[in-house]
């Protein structure tokens, strides 16, 4: 386990659910990983529920869909926030790299500050500046430990974020399918796979989330209601994986860790 006191700059530091039902989550995600939900009220009749394991942050966090973005089909999703030392200045990169901003920095109380973002390829991700040091926990069953981005051009992502964020996009010497590791700073966060292996439709973050063992939460997942894009599988020398897409229909994978013997 370790105690998150600042997030890497660079590095995944929060991720959001947006969901139809949000009661209906909390029962499954409390279920699924064993978070604690705690409500904060956002407005009237709204509340933004936290996510807690062990009295810390799971760095997880829900709220429900408006109206009006259910009316214009926005589909129950995670998103994910990257942690920048200046959300406007990330920001106004955006554009010039040849993505979009789809939400201008704005304050989120005295927390920190926040920007919504497309890279060039369609992908949408929030980049966060934080004002507070972060009370939460990684490295332990339920906390998000890698994404993919699932992306019909690699090339271009690439340069996008490399130029963004300065990550680096690497190959792995033991696999030949031309997946990239994501690597920030000395650290691997997350990965590219080849296009030909990404699943249909639009360009997307995948979040994955440690658990001890794939397949018996899969099988608690399944048993909540869940349904499966992909049925737990092991990939040799690194991990058993599984992905899934919850009750009301947003989508994650879970990772249990085989490292190479």
């Amino acid at each position: 386990m370790t105690n998150i006191d600042k997030y890497p700059i660079g590095s995944f530091c929060w991720i959001e659910l947006a969901t139809t039902d949000q009661d209906a989550a909390k029962k499954f995600y409390s279920n699924l990983f064993g978070w604690a939900p705690a409500d904060m009220p956002m407005g009237p009749g709204e509340v933004y529920t936290m996510f807690k394991l062990a009295g810390r942050d799971a760095g997880a966090a829900a709220y429900t869909l408006r109206k009006d973005q259910q009316s214009q089909g926005v589909p129950p999703h995670w998103g994910l926030y990257i942690a920048v030392e200046s959300a406007d200045a990330a920001a106004n990169r955006v554009p010039q790299l040849g993505g979009k901003v789809c939400a201008p920095p704005f304050d989120v109380f005295d927390v920190g500050r926040m920007a919504v973002a497309q890279d060039p390829t369609g992908a949408t991700f929030h980049l966060w500046q934080a004002k507070q040091q972060p009370n939460a926990v990684t490295g332990v069953d339920g906390t998000l430990c890698w994404a993919d981005l699932n992306t019909p051009d690699p090339a271009q992502a690439e340069k996008f974020y490399s130029s963004l964020l300065g990550w680096k996009l690497e190959k792995s010497e033991h696999d030949s399918s031309g997946y990239l590791h994501i690597k920030n700073g000395e650290q691997y966060i997350g990965g590219v796979p080849p296009a030909k292996h990404r699943p249909v439709g639009p360009a997307h973050w995948l979040p994955y989330f440690k658990v001890s063992n794939c397949d018996t939460s899969a099988a608690k997942a399944r048993q909540a209601g869940a349904k499966f894009h992909l049925e737990p599988m092991t990939m040799e020398g690194v991990g058993r994986f599984a992905v899934v897409a919850d009750p009301q229909g947003a989508v994650f994978a879970i990772f249990q860790s085989m490292p190479r013997k």
